[in-house]
C-alpha cells in the first residue's frame, strides 16, 4: 500500500505564491510518476502537473509558467510552486502516483489539500 500526505495549501491574494508538498510512503517502486490535479467546485478534476521519475514534465496550459513541479526521488516527495495565483486556481490540490508493479498500473490518491485565491 501507498500512502500520500499532502501540505501547504491555504489562503492567498491573487497575484501570490503558494507551495504544495506531498510525500509518499509505503511500497514505491523506483519506475513512477508522482503529479498534482486539482478540482473546484462543479467542475471535473483535471491534471495541473506531473514528473516522472526520469524527471519529464507535463503542465496544463492553464498553469505554465506559473507553476512548477519537482520531485525528491530519494525521499519520495514531490512539490508544486505556485506563483501569479489567480482565483481560477482555487481547488482542491490532490497528490498522485502512478506507478506499476508489473501486472497493473495502480493510481494512489492523498487527501486532497484547498487552495484558496482570493482578495
Amino acid at each position: 500500500q501507498v500512502q500520500l500526505v499532502e501540505s501547504g495549501g491555504g489562503l492567498v491574494q491573487p497575484g501570490g505564491s503558494l507551495r504544495l508538498s506531498c510525500a509518499a510512503s509505503g511500497t514505491i517502486f523506483s519506475i513512477n510518476t508522482m503529479g498534482w490535479y486539482r478540482q473546484a467546485p462543479g467542475k471535473q478534476r483535471e491534471r495541473v502537473a506531473r514528473i516522472t521519475s526520469g524527471g519529464s514534465t507535463y503542465y496544463a496550459d492553464s498553469v505554465k509558467g506559473r507553476f512548477s513541479i519537482s520531485r525528491d526521488n530519494a525521499k519520495n516527495t514531490v512539490s508544486l510552486q505556485m506563483i501569479s495565483l489567480k482565483p481560477e486556481d482555487t481547488a482542491v490540490y490532490y497528490c498522485n502516483l502512478h506507478q506499476t508493479n508489473g501486472l497493473a498500473f495502480k493510481d494512489y490518491w492523498g487527501q486532497g489539500t484547498q487552495v484558496t485565491v482570493s482578495s
